[in-house]
């Protein structure tokens, strides 16, 4: 895939990359451990589905792993969600986390369109 020589190179896996350790960080002091087990879970899942998509080498590979991965995020803000209402975060860090989260969703989106359009 000549837009990239490894998925360390892809904006979308750096972005997830950093958004990752912003759940992580976010919610490290929560005490409800299943929640954040999931959240993490979900937010690691966006970052490895792109990474694990992009080596299998192949576009329709690397589109279903992208499909997976934009799935994971969607994952992540409705958690959010539940977050801001459990009182786990406040308001607008909830929605900085899924604004972010939503961006990325559609560029996770356009490029596995992009793939399958070639």
């Amino acid at each position: 895939m000549a837009f990239a020589e490894n998925f360390e190179d892809l904006q979308i896996w750096q972005r997830s990359r950093v958004l990752t350790n912003a759940i992580y960080d976010a919610f490290e002091k929560i005490r409800d451990f299943e929640f954040s087990s999931q959240i993490q879970s979900a937010a690691v899942s966006v970052m490895n589905n792109i990474a694990e998509g992009f080596e299998r080498r192949t576009k329709k590979d690397f589109a279903h792993f992208l499909d997976l991965s934009k799935g994971s995020s969607g994952e992540v803000r409705s958690m959010l969600y539940l977050a801001e209402d459990r009182r786990y975060l406040s308001q607008s860090a909830a929605e900085n986390l899924r604004t972010e989260y939503k961006n990325l969703s559609q560029s996770i989106g356009a490029l596995a369109s992009k793939l399958r359009s070639q």
